[in-house]
């Protein structure tokens, strides 16, 4: 446990020996969803990495209403910003891996859709689709989402 930030600390490790152990029982394909998902699943087994991406402003709300910690709500928007999830997915399993899906405003069965073509491979994978530094930069309100880091 973070106490500082309130939060609990995951065991990478632990996590990670635990889905080697489902995925060995397992035929076929596997979904691992989750911020660590890159950190645990073994870089051969991956076959396509979707990181989902929400515009700050949406997701401000989102995390507003689940009463989330004035800190912890500033960390996640900056993260998004800052592409941190995007980069860390290109970073640990290779450009070639990753689709990036912006699901701003969008209904859950409309991205499934998104994400079973680029599966089926009537879609490609595809980064770079949204810049979400660069929208706030232009509207004059990054130093609103960025203040305090």
């Amino acid at each position: 446990m973070n106490k500082n930030r309130n939060t609990l600390i995951a065991d990478i490790d632990k996590v990670s020996r635990r889905i080697r152990e489902i995925m060995a029982e397992v035929s076929g394909d596997i979904i691992i969803e989750g911020h660590f998902a890159v950190d645990v699943v073994p870089l051969e087994e991956v076959t396509a990495v979707f990181v989902l991406r929400r515009d700050p402003e949406e997701l401000k709300g989102i995390l507003e209403s689940r009463s989330y910690s004035e800190r912890k709500i500033r960390e996640n928007l900056a993260a998004e910003i800052l592409d941190v999830c995007l980069y860390d997915a290109i970073k640990r399993c290779g450009v070639e891996k990753v689709c990036e899906v912006n699901v701003t405003s969008r209904d859950v069965e409309d991205v499934v859709q998104e994400i079973m073509e680029v599966l089926n491979g009537t879609r490609e994978l595809r980064v770079g689709i949204v810049d979400w530094l660069g929208k706030l930069e232009s509207e004059g309100k990054l130093d609103e989402y960025l203040k305090g880091f």
